[in-house]
């Protein structure tokens, strides 16, 4: 089993979860279906399903025409914008048969009200869409604050040795951003490094052990990122949700 990305629009990650022995595949969060369709071909791949995470047009704005040209289920959350088969919810289990894998969904409700993200725990990998990145989270689009803190402590409350796949690279200005809040954190420096010295390669996954070393949203609890924050809103923060909302008001001008 494999898991690859396929680049959609500028800095979406459509992920391929691959069978080699028998050639089947399953995507996540489809945006868009060309590039899709053109993996297919080039990795002589049967697509077999898709799974969703949020309604959001860069991840399911693809479903449609792969529906149509494959006949295939669709498992995500109810809403209207999601042309799901499955409609599923927290803790519900799904099975992959094709790739003999099994998931957990869970509720992370924040980015979006019907938020949700696909665990596996045999193999450890994670699906979180646009709720957790790597040093960085989403924007608190229809949710509220303290929704998105609980969502990052489930995900944060998985093992440590989780594989994160979400779905942008926005690693380099996360890191840049999580410098600024914790210039002397030497995990968040050396990874920062490190991606620069990608050159555009993905920098996902990325491991919640790592995550919880050098990300400032999953460490509302730390002493220097609690002053950083305070700094920044120019009061005391007695709370990690008012300590995440000055975080998060900070990088959406950042």
């Amino acid at each position: 089993m494999n898991i690859e990305p396929i680049k959609a629009f500028t800095d979406n990650y459509i992920w391929a979860i691959v069978n080699k022995s028998n050639k089947s595949l399953w995507i996540v969060d489809p945006g868009e279906a060309k590039p899709v369709i053109e993996y297919i071909k080039a990795q002589d791949l049967n697509l077999c399903g898709i799974l969703i995470t949020h309604h959001h047009y860069d991840h399911c704005g693809g479903v449609a025409e792969l529906q149509k040209k494959y006949s295939i289920p669709v498992y995500g959350p109810k809403h209207s914008d999601i042309l799901a088969t499955h409609l599923v919810a927290d803790k519900q289990k799904i099975f992959l048969p094709e790739c003999n894998l099994s998931f957990e969904v869970l509720a992370i409700p924040g980015h979006t009200l019907e938020h949700i993200a696909y665990y596996c725990e045999t193999e450890h990998l994670l699906f979180c869409g646009d709720t957790l990145f790597s040093a960085g989270c989403g924007r608190v689009f229809e949710g509220t604050q303290q929704q998105m803190v609980d969502s990052l402590q489930t995900l944060a409350s998985l093992p440590d040795d989780t594989l994160v796949y979400c779905a942008h690279e926005y690693t380099l200005k996360n890191l840049q951003f999580a410098q600024l809040v914790e210039p002397q954190n030497e995990d968040s420096a050396r990874q920062l490094a490190f991606v620069r010295g990608l050159e555009g390669k993905p920098s996902i996954p990325t491991t919640l052990a790592l995550e919880k070393k050098m990300n400032p949203f999953l460490r509302t609890h730390v002493a220097t990122v609690i002053a950083a924050a305070e700094a920044e809103a120019g009061k005391p923060l007695d709370e990690a949700v008012n300590v995440f909302s000055a975080i998060r008001a900070w990088k959406n001008n950042f």
